[in-house]
């Protein structure tokens, strides 16, 4: 018994396996084939039982694996073609990412583009492959981390108005009216509000006394001095005083 032990044991140390086979215990079984797995090994009297992959997961290769492996996600990727039960997924960058484990069959990691600081600017703008390049703005310029290119700061006299407060690399300078101007805008909107408000108030004191006037004159029309008869004086009560 102990020499058909040792037989056995060199026997499967010296099996060699068909391309097409995987080694297992003392057999070589038939592999599965791509966008399958091994459910049970191949013995002596029966061939290997295979399987398909789930899905979201895939076997790209003759196998004798009893597993799949799972489709490829990551954060930072968007799938640019599904993963099938033969083939893994084919991703790309997001927008605003670029990759960093390029490979034959897409991008393997992403990472999100540099974010300039306030006082830089965005010199080279981040693609799918390549990250964003800042640069430092010089002296009379400014940026907030996300423009293009640096500003120059507000000239104030040009617009006729004072520095109320300086530029930095990172905030453009702010400006307010001279004290004159700020007087004169402050009587202008004053008359405006005040003149409608004038004429509104003329035009009432004028027209009180032509409105009693004109009364007055109907009066004498209709029950003339002197001549009051029942009739005009049932006219005159008709009219509201």
């Amino acid at each position: 018994s102990l020499t058909i032990l040792v037989m056995k044991v060199f026997s499967g140390l010296s099996l060699t396996c068909h391309e097409a086979e995987y080694h297992t215990g003392n057999e070589c079984c038939p592999m599965c084939l791509p966008g399958s797995r091994v459910k049970t090994d191949c013995t002596e009297f029966i061939s290997t039982s295979c399987v398909p992959c789930l899905e979201g997961t895939y076997m790209n290769q003759p196998t004798g694996r009893k597993q799949c492996f799972p489709c490829y996600t990551r954060s930072g990727l968007k799938i640019k073609k599904s993963c099938t039960i033969t083939s893994d997924a084919v991703c790309e960058p997001l927008e605003g990412f670029y990759c960093v484990e390029p490979s034959d069959n897409g991008c393997g990691a992403a990472q999100k583009h540099r974010s300039c600081e306030p006082g830089q600017y965005i010199s080279q703008k981040g693609t799918a492959s390549t990250d964003s390049v800042c640069s430092d703005c010089s002296d009379g310029s400014f940026s907030d981390g996300t423009f293009p290119s640096c500003r120059p700061h507000t000239q104030c006299e040009t617009k006729n108005l004072q520095l109320l407060k300086p530029g930095t690399t990172s905030t453009d300078a702010e400006c307010e009216e001279h004290s004159s101007n700020k007087t004169i805008k402050q009587q202008t909107r004053q008359i405006i509000i005040w003149t409608p408000v004038s004429v509104l108030f003329l035009l009432f004191v004028i027209s009180v006394p032509v409105v009693f006037y004109f009364r007055h004159k109907i009066k004498l029309l209709i029950c003339p001095a002197g001549k009051t008869t029942e009739n005009s004086s049932f006219k005159l009560s008709l009219i509201p005083l």
